[in-house]
């Protein structure tokens, strides 16, 4: 479902300023997968899941995510396969104030071109699955944070994505939320047949994984995740 094999990638800069954050990394999830990435705060965890993404480009090494090269394609087939088989949340949600809940959610669908009856059947379904099926017409401004980012969830799986990529999920909640949405994003996730991979600090949202990589300078290694709250 994804592999990477001795991806490499520097920000450029000037002289020392250059900055190597990956150097021949190498993963590989399964197809259903639930998969944690933790490590250090400017490790390169999002950096990793814009590489998966098509949001960046490696320097050199192979990528390839659902039985796509992505060294094959140019920006316009990346942004299609991110339309129609990728799904992401975010820790800043990134919920579109001046739309309702529906309508933030009907957004995969709608770049799309799918409405109608159909696609308004799924939205509804999906505001049930996160616990807002009441909420559709309502103003994000008018929701908690827990509550945005579970509109975040329903977005991310309303168009049935193969991956689902989640960066820092519950880094803007409280520890009650938290727990809450991890729960809701693995079992959404699981539910709908999609590969998961978060990126988090939270050991409760690591433990809730099928599997705990953990990204440092020299790669990825496998990782058990202890007792506490935050992983660095």
């Amino acid at each position: 479902m994804i592999e990477l094999h001795a991806l490499s990638r520097t920000y450029a800069g000037s002289g020392a300023a250059s900055r190597r954050v990956f150097d021949r990394l190498s993963m590989k999830v399964s197809r259903g997968e639930y998969v944690a990435i933790v490590g250090a705060s400017g490790i390169g965890k999002s950096t990793l899941l814009n590489l998966i993404a098509g949001l960046e480009r490696p320097d050199s090494g192979t990528l390839v995510v659902d039985g796509v090269d992505f060294a094959t394609c140019d920006d316009d087939a990346l942004t299609a396969l991110r339309r129609t088989r990728m799904g992401f949340v975010f820790q800043a949600f990134h919920i579109l104030p001046y739309l309702s809940v529906a309508a933030n959610v009907a957004l995969p669908l709608a770049l799309q071109h799918r409405h109608g009856p159909d696609a308004n059947a799924r939205i509804a379904a999906m505001l049930e699955r996160v616990g807002l099926g009441d909420r559709g017409e309502s103003r994000p401004a008018e929701l908690s944070g827990g509550e945005l980012q579970r509109v975040a969830i329903a977005r991310a799986l309303v168009h049935r994505p193969a991956i689902v990529l989640a960066d820092e999920p519950t880094g803007n909640l409280d520890p009650a939320t938290a727990r809450q949405v991890i729960a809701l994003l693995r079992d959404a996730v699981k539910d709908e047949g999609a590969t998961g991979i978060i990126a988090t600090h939270s050991r409760r949202a690591a433990a809730s994984a099928d599997r705990v990589l953990r990204l440092a300078a020299d790669g990825l290694h496998e990782h058990v995740v202890g007792n506490g709250d935050d992983i660095e």
